[in-house]
């Protein structure tokens, strides 16, 4: 079970839409959840419908885990999960939605919130997202082609609605999937997407995601020296060590964990 504290004077740590119902009547208080120390994000990955993982994000390098997505949603609810972050594989590879419905089986079937991301190439996607549910959109290759795109749809959704997700390797930033390589440094897209107004930006170090040898922690801290937005740090975490001490570093926001759960490397309450 969550603990919510009131804070006073402090930076607000979750959006207005995250804030308990029956705590919403204090409207000049901000909250901020005491344990842990980052919000925890497990991951779903879609293709086809069904949940699978990716190895450094190869599409011929895949798992398939199930074909019930909202189980493995109500599972990691149940388990402790504060946010669930959902890809759509085949939207990231092809720019085509072609698994929202098993987007609306998990928010149906959940009362934590579910941002989403892949394919956030156009402002209709985006609404289709929300209008399945979601209530955060993470824009990928987009953001990386256009950052008036992230202005345009953060000033029309808002900020924390909107997340800027940013994959790379040896500090570059990857695109399409992770097919194609930018030349775009990472720490530069993160500060201008910030300066663009989105709210929230996720980092994945393509190297490590996937392989369960623990998160790139050097790039992360940069990462984090660097924002003032939210940063949710994505790729490797294989252990509770990992999460404790992802944990540790100030301000960050959260942490996305994948194949260690499906793998049972690790259980939420373990981080609890």
């Amino acid at each position: 079970m969550r603990r919510w504290q009131l804070v006073v004077g402090s930076r607000e740590l979750l959006p207005s839409y995250l804030i308990p119902p029956s705590l919403s009547h204090h409207p000049s208080t901000l909250f901020q959840v005491t344990t842990p120390p980052v919000l925890l994000f497990p991951a779903i990955d879609l293709m086809s419908g069904e949940v699978v993982r990716l190895r450094q994000g190869k599409a011929d390098q895949k798992t398939v885990y199930s074909r019930d997505p909202a189980a493995f949603a109500r599972r990691w609810q149940e388990e402790g999960g504060d946010y669930l972050h959902v890809v759509d594989l085949d939207a990231a590879f092809t720019g085509e939605q072609r698994n929202l419905e098993a987007v609306k089986a998990i928010t149906g079937a959940i009362t934590i919130p579910c941002e989403l991301g892949g394919g956030m190439r156009s402002r209709e996607a985006i609404e289709r997202a929300f209008q399945a549910g979601g209530s955060r959109v993470v824009i990928g290759t987009r953001a990386a082609e256009s950052l008036d795109f992230v202005r345009d749809m953060a000033s029309e959704f808002g900020g924390d609605r909107i997340a800027v997700g940013i994959d790379a390797k040896n500090g570059i930033v990857s695109v399409k999937g992770w097919t194609e390589m930018s030349t775009m440094s990472a720490l530069d897209l993160a500060r201008r997407a910030e300066d663009a107004g989105a709210g929230v930006i996720i980092y994945t170090d393509i190297a490590t995601d996937g392989m369960l040898q623990g998160p790139n922690f050097a790039e992360t801290e940069k990462m984090l020296s660097s924002l003032q937005c939210k940063l949710i740090a994505s790729g490797g975490v294989s252990s509770a060590e990992d999460v404790h001490r992802l944990g540790k570093m100030p301000g960050l926001y959260g942490c996305i964990i994948g194949k260690a759960l499906y793998d049972g490397a690790l259980k939420l309450q373990d981080v609890r």
